[in-house]
């Protein structure tokens, strides 16, 4: 009798984890995904205090001082810790206020790819027969051709530009979100608790927004994730080729062209630029492949 009432009192002492608990201690266990935020955190505060930790104006231009070495070179002033450009804009304060627009490409894009690719991909599941497949042939033709290929064509015949980059990128990611929807919906509909919405009266939007979509989050969340890095890294590609953020607007990808042609006797004029767009897009990877981890219970230790 002793021993009942002590293993009682000991399985009530323990702690009940929630659900959002439980995913933030699988999340944190990860070490890559952990590194990963804290990157993206600080790329997030130095968006935010871009205007205050900049060194310099990012669009301020002398030619007295191009092509200047980072501080610690030879030549180099502690005025530009990164050096300079070709026409002498500092490259450290153009990297931070393009933290500011590539951040922001990205959960633009992602918002706009994911609202259009969630409700196609609900329509989809729930309205099979033609409309299914009139979306899922759609889905199919955007994604046989290559997505950056895809893009340029369409700010070519958009015009270039950031908004017009930015709806090219997101409509090369539709696809995405509405197949997988699709896929999650109908694995959904196949359980019990729609079963028994349906029996008590639930309309389809009610059992599409209320009681299915709910349900499939977690794989929409990673994917979100993931989708800002491609967002990122497809926008960097636009602007490289002049077909995104037109200058002298502060952007990685531009910076990167501006300064390709000084790559042997200016290195850091391409290499920095080049490094934020690979840390970012390897710290949104690393993070989405965390949460997959921490969402996903089959992928779960």
């Amino acid at each position: 009798m002793t021993n009942m009432t002590a293993s009682a009192r000991v399985a009530v002492a323990a702690p009940v984890l929630t659900p959002r608990r439980e995913v933030w201690l699988s999340l944190r266990s990860n070490r890559g995904a952990m590194a990963a935020l804290i990157v993206i955190l600080l790329l997030v505060l130095c968006a935010i205090t871009a205007p205050l930790i900049a060194p310099n104006d990012p669009v301020v231009q002398d030619v007295n001082r191009s092509l200047l070495p980072p501080a610690w070179d030879a030549g180099g002033l502690w005025q530009f810790p990164l050096g300079t450009d070709s026409i002498g804009r500092c490259i450290l304060s153009r990297i931070i206020y393009g933290s500011r627009l590539s951040l922001l490409i990205g959960c633009i894009v992602v918002t706009l790819s994911l609202s259009v690719g969630v409700l196609l991909g609900l329509f989809s599941g729930f309205y099979r027969g033609a409309v299914d497949t009139l979306i899922m042939r759609f889905m199919d033709i955007i994604l046989a051709l290559p997505s950056l290929l895809l893009a340029i064509v369409i700010v070519v015949l958009l015009g270039p530009g950031l908004r017009n980059a930015m709806i090219a990128v997101a409509i090369t990611n539709i696809p995405h979100y509405a197949r997988l929807t699709r896929a999650a919906v109908m694995n959904e509909l196949t359980k019990d608790y729609v079963v028994a919405s349906r029996v008590a009266g639930a309309g389809t939007v009610r059992l599409m927004l209320g009681t299915v979509l709910p349900n499939c989050l977690a794989p929409l969340i990673v994917q979100s994730t993931l989708g800002i890095s491609s967002a990122v890294l497809d926008a960097a590609a636009l602007g490289f080729l002049g077909l995104g953020a037109q200058p002298p607007t502060p952007e990685w990808g531009t910076m990167l062209a501006d300064s390709r042609q000084y790559i042997e006797r200016a290195y850091w004029a391409v290499t920095f630029p080049g490094l934020a767009i690979l840390i970012t897009v390897l710290a949104f990877n690393l993070l989405g492949d965390g949460l997959r981890d921490a969402l996903d219970p089959k992928l779960k230790r």
